[in-house]
This record gives C-alpha cells, sequence and structure tokens, in this order.
C-alpha cells in the first residue's frame, strides 16, 4: 500500500471533509431557520391584515346600515303623521305632514344613491374580501409552515446520515431542529373574527 505524500494530505482532509456534509450542514440549517423567518411573516401578516379589513368591512355595512336605518325610521315617522280632512287648510299641520314625507324622500334619495353607485352592495363585496383573504391568509401560513417543516426534515436527516453526522457532531455540535407542531387547544379554535 502506498503511503500519502505530504502534498496530497490537505487534499485528502478536504475531501473527508467534504463528504463530512461540512458546507451542507450550516446551508441546510439556514435554510430552516429562513422558512421558519417565513412562519412568522405569515403570521405576523395575518395579524397586521385581518383588523384592518374587518374595520374596512365595518365602515361599509355600517353606512349602509344608517342608511337603511335612516329610510326606516323616516317611513315610520312619515306614517305616524297624518292629516285629518278637516285640517287641509291648517298650514302648521300640513308643514308637519310634509316635513315628515320629505324626510322620508332625502333618506330614500340617499338609499337609491347608494344603490345606484353600488348596485351589490359594498359591504357584501367587502364581506366576500374578508372571506377571501382569511382563507387566503390561512392557507399561506399553512404553506409556510409545510415549507418549513420539510427544511427541519432535510436537515436532521442530514445531521443523522453517514458521513454528514461525523461533521454535524464534530465540527458544528448540530442539534435537530424542531418541527412545527399544532397544539390540541390552539388547533380547535380558529381566529376569531368580530364585526
Amino acid at each position: 500500500m502506498k503511503s500519502i505524500s505530504r502534498s496530497t494530505l490537505p487534499l485528502v482532509i478536504l475531501v473527508s471533509l467534504g463528504s463530512c456534509g461540512v458546507n451542507a450542514i450550516p446551508t441546510k440549517e439556514e435554510a430552516a431557520k429562513a422558512a421558519w423567518g417565513q412562519v412568522e411573516n405569515q403570521y405576523q401578516r395575518r395579524a397586521d391584515l385581518i383588523p384592518n379589513l374587518v374595520s374596512t368591512v365595518q365602515g361599509y355595512a355600517k353606512q349602509e346600515k344608517d342608511v337603511l336605518v335612516e329610510v326606516t325610521n323616516a317611513r315610520a315617522n312619515a306614517t305616524k303623521v297624518t292629516i285629518d280632512p278637516s285640517k287641509l287648510s291648517d298650514p302648521a299641520a300640513m308643514r308637519q305632514f310634509q316635513a315628515a314625507q320629505g324626510q322620508l324622500s332625502q333618506s330614500i334619495g340617499r338609499l337609491l344613491v347608494s344603490v345606484e353607485k353600488y348596485p351589490d352592495l359594498k359591504s357584501n363585496q367587502n364581506f366576500l374580501a374578508l372571506q377571501s383573504q382569511l382563507e387566503g391568509t390561512e392557507n399561506r401560513i399553512t404553506i409556510a409552515r409545510q415549507d418549513y417543516n420539510v427544511a427541519v426534515q432535510d436537515y436532521n436527516t442530514t445531521i443523522r446520515t453517514f458521513p454528514a453526522m461525523i461533521g454535524a457532531k464534530v465540527i458544528y455540535g448540530a442539534k435537530e431542529l424542531q418541527p412545527f407542531k399544532a397544539t390540541t387547544a390552539n388547533a380547535q379554535v380558529a381566529p376569531t373574527v368580530k364585526f
């Protein structure tokens, strides 16, 4: 058997280290950390987005509700004010009746303008958009968690298989990363959306 010359010894060491996953281990660890960063990013996106969407929907729903309540109240007031045929010559009774009817006409006019501008009530569209955003956000979180778990599995497999486990233990003191696991209490509870 030939002895290894001093000039080829660094090359043998370099090849040995390369086969021990010296470069693969930190690369895979950083990939897993980046994937976890995306999980946190999606949770932050949800925390930032959902309250703003809910506020927008509430604003449109309140404005439309206010118009509808105004029409309903004006109608109720208009039906309360009646003129007895014997008082048709009374200017005060006639003004009161006309004012009640005018209030109803104005409320209906505002409602008609809203309907003309928005044949489908804006709040309906916003509720659908909110629903879509909630679903999309939860899907993004699910995908980010799946990507993290895949990266963790890749890293953990690398540091546990030969020959990379030698470099992982000796050089890096690598420890297995923990995959994302849903806790029973949190997994059963969906995020609350209040209006």
